[in-house]
């Protein structure tokens, strides 16, 4: 009886299986195929020595529906909306964070004007019926859809937030007509209200679902040709896994399906570690990616935005997102200059294929791993536990180039590229914690990623975070996350009224329908026992006249609406430096999370009693960058007792990762043989 979980990077595909009656974990990686993403997960399933038949439970994460929208290889979509509304996309928000570029143009639609078509209808705000749906001028849609050989497409109407019926009447029509189109109505993926976003939210849906669709199609049919009968699930960006079949109609909700899993195991390690505030960094190939879990809590969001960058407005999606900050800087990240001659790291990957110059497979411009194998911190010998030798040649030699534009040598070159891209990641903790109010120095960086122990001494203490734990298998740390994950859905509904005008009553009927559509949503799942799913509860509130609002937990069946206004106005102060309790306050959204428990993989005490001199495998020469150049020792991580401690500089290996601890750094092992460095 075990579970698996597999989660594909822009570099490496990882595969982790945890059995459930003897506690054992089996991880396994494999390079990422670009060409067909069902190859990498076999490969690394086979090089894992996985028996299908043992594994009862599936879920998988990976990179498949951003990779199609940032690459731009969705299908034809077009959109079906409102009269009047046809450029919505287009007009979407006035406001922009580039805010004196003259020059300034706002993104591209994902649906050009012409495949964006208007029907007659309207409902109110409240789901009132204006204006019926008018079925002659869908009849013209479905006409200019043939022509256009549309793939996909999506449908938004005025205020189908509030009442779907026309969504549900025009998309059950356009499948009548158009069996072979993907249709996504709106309602579907977001009852929560803002038009732009919501359409944006439903284009981008409709946008990959073919593309998600015939993934699921191939890999589902690829494991079970290995012999694999069990339930697949994949994994959301909320944080929490959903079945294949739910995915393939909604893969919107998988675009940051892989690095919500890792910030699922890095709350999992804090608790362990008995540690409420914790950083968060994961830094695979292609990037990196950093989150704040507060109180043991993962935050989630519904404002997130693909894209978005401080010159860039990027593109809405309204769905539950776990709250992360990425940026283009991993292990694989090309060293180049731009047209002044300043040097650059990323955001372009040299990924699995051709790969960095050092694993020998075609490629030739120098990255990351090139500079940490040129700078002593990886062994060519032992990467991935030595099934890839990298050829330091060819990663000298792809520093030349980086070294000629400095006027340095090939080490100083490489020292270069590992501080710009510490800088760049450093820049993006500050983000998610610094500028967002946080101290540092009260919370533990905890990191994940094949890279995130390579970096991780270096930015833990210029961020001047309190500890730095590496978790065990960290290069495994998202999959292992996924298997940390339960199964949840997130319910959000608006529905605006003032707070005086509204009974407790009225909130727990609102509250008690979102609970019936999760119990429905639950329902097909044979393996979730239905008094088992669990609830929390929250609403969206505002002084009247705001735009925004700030969400508080709710217990509908004790707080009487005094105590909800009481905690808003205490929850807006903390957010925001005052509080106005003499304004009327409106409630805007209700929240409901659905979660059903499931096993998940413990983390056992080590058992130790190693000589210690076995955990000693050697010394090598190694830039330490600013603290300079030392021959340090290098420990073997499988051979170290819990209590183990030494001060640096030190390299600690392991299959999946290779962890610096910096001169003055002390290094110290416990109980569940996580590294922690002080």
């Amino acid at each position: 009886m075990g579970r698996m979980a597999a989660d594909i990077g822009g570099t490496f595909t990882d595969v982790v299986a945890f059995d459930e009656i003897s506690g054992e974990l089996i991880t396994e990686k494999s390079l990422t195929t670009p060409k067909d993403l069902t190859d990498g997960v076999k490969d690394a399933i086979n090089l894992a020595g996985i028996t299908p038949q043992s594994i009862t439970f599936f879920v998988h994460g990976g990179t498949t529906v951003i990779n199609a929208i940032t690459e731009r290889k969705g299908v034809k979509t077009a959109l079906v909306t409102t009269k009047g509304f046809r450029d919505i996309l287009e007009i979407a928000r006035g406001n922009r964070p580039d805010l004196y570029n003259l020059r300034f143009r706002k993104p591209t639609p994902f649906v050009p004007r012409k495949l964006r078509f208007e029907v007659s209808e309207r409902i109110d705000s409240n789901g009132k019926i204006i204006e019926p749906l008018c079925m002659s001028d869908l009849d013209l849609v479905i006409s200019q859809c043939k022509q256009e050989k549309i793939e996909a497409i999506a449908i938004v109407f005025l205020h189908s937030y509030s009442s779907p019926y026309h969504e549900e009447q025009c998309s059950k029509y356009i499948i009548e007509h158009l069996p072979d189109v993907a249709v996504t109505a709106s309602h579907e993926i977001t009852r929560e209200w803002r038009e732009y976003e919501r359409a944006n939210t439903a284009v981008l849906n409709a946008y990959v679902q073919p593309i998600v669709q015939d993934y699921f199609n191939a890999l589902e049919t690829s494991l079970n040709s290995k012999g694999f009968n069990c339930p697949m699930h994949a994994m959301q960006s909320n944080g929490g896994s959903t079945s294949f079949e739910w995915a393939r109609s909604h893969p919107i909700t998988l675009v940051e399906s892989g690095p919500s899993a890792g910030v699922n195991g890095a709350a999992l390690v804090g608790k362990l570690c008995e540690e409420s505030n914790v950083i968060y960094l994961d830094i695979g190939g292609t990037t990196a990616k950093c989150s704040v879990i507060q109180g043991g809590k993962v935050t989630v969001t519904t404002d997130y935005k693909l894209e978005w960058s401080r010159l860039n407005p990027g593109y809405p999606v309204k769905i539950p997102v776990v709250d992360i900050v990425e940026i283009g800087t991993g292990g694989g990240s090309i060293a180049w200059f731009d047209k002044v001659g300043s040097l650059k790291v990323g955001p372009l990957s040299a990924g699995a294929d051709p790969g960095p110059a050092c694993y020998g497979m075609g490629g030739i411009e120098p990255t990351v791993t090139d500079a940490k194998l040129i700078a002593g911190v990886l062994d060519p010998n032992y990467f991935a536990g030595g099934r890839i030798k990298l050829d330091l040649n060819k990663a000298e030699q792809a520093m030349n180039k980086i070294a000629k534009g400095l006027g340095v040598d090939i080490l100083s070159a490489a020292e270069s590229i590992i501080r710009l891209a510490d800088a760049d990641m450093i820049n993006a903790l500050k983000l998610v914690s610094i500028q967002r109010g946080h101290d540092p120095r009260d919370f533990v960086l905890v990191v994940g990623g094949g890279g995130g122990a390579m970096h991780a001494a270096t930015l833990g203490r210029e961020l001047g975070v309190k500890e730095i734990i590496v978790p065990r298998y960290p290069g495994y740390f998202s999959a292992w996350g996924m298997l940390a994950t339960e199964p949840r859905k997130d319910f959000v509904l608006t529905r605006l009224r003032q707070i005086d005008n509204i009974s407790v009553n009225e909130i727990k009927e609102i509250f008690s329908d979102l609970e019936d559509s999760a119990k429905d949503y639950f329902s097909d799942d044979k393996d979730i026992n239905i008094g088992d799913v669990k609830f929390e509860t929250s609403i969206d509130l505002r002084y009247q006249g705001q735009e925004h609002w700030v969400g508080i937990s709710v217990d509908y069946s004790r707080d009487s609406l005094d105590s909800i206004k009481k905690n808003f106005h205490i929850a807006h102060e903390r957010a925001f430096t005052f509080s106005l309790k003499s304004t009327l306050i409106e409630i805007v959204n209700y929240h409901l999370i659905a979660t059903a428990p499931v096993p998940r993989p413990s983390s056992n005490s080590i058992k130790g009693g190693f000589d210690e001199s076995q955990s000693f495998k050697g010394k090598r020469k190694v830039s330490f960058g600013e603290d300079g150049v030392h021959e340090c020792h290098v420990l073997d991580r499988e051979c170290l007792n819990p209590g183990f401690t030494m001060e640096g500089p030190l390299l600690v290996e392991e299959k999946s990762a290779t962890t610096i601890i910096h001169p003055k750094q002390i290094l110290n092992v416990d109980s569940l043989g996580y590294l922690h460095i002080s």
